[in-house]
């Protein structure tokens, strides 16, 4: 039986991906799918993040049962994860994306209104 832990931009399977790219199921090997649909903008430096956080996890986990709970943990904390780097400006939302949802809140878009509202100086 294949264990996994799917959200809306992070997937977690407890398997090793074949030569025909199928996935295998094992319990030693754990293969991540970061935002598989495309959703957001991503450059080397946010993958590596993602891919630190997620070994941090593993280990955090290491000792622990195999199972969909612990997973679905880790999962979410990734999760989270890469809601903390389009909140900072890591990355950002692909408007060109198959579908554009904004499942992490709305962009922010600056303007000379919301400028002026906020007092934010430009950077001249």
């Amino acid at each position: 039986m294949l264990l996994k832990s799917t959200t809306r931009h992070i997937r977690i399977f407890a398997a090793e991906i074949d030569r025909d790219g199928e996935l295998v199921p094992s319990s030693q090997v754990l293969t991540l799918d970061i935002d598989p649909d495309n959703e957001f903008n991503w450059d080397e430096d946010a993958l590596q993040k993602v891919y630190h956080k997620f070994d941090e996890q593993v280990e955090a986990y290491s000792g622990a049962d195999l199972t969909d709970y612990n997973l679905r943990r880790i999962g979410s904390e990734l999760e989270h994860f890469v809601r903390g780097l389009l909140h900072k400006g890591e990355i950002s939302y692909n408007l060109s994306a198959r579908v554009t949802n904004y499942s992490m809140g709305l962009p922010q878009v600056a303007s000379d209104e919301n400028q002026e509202t906020y007092g934010i100086m430009s950077k001249e």
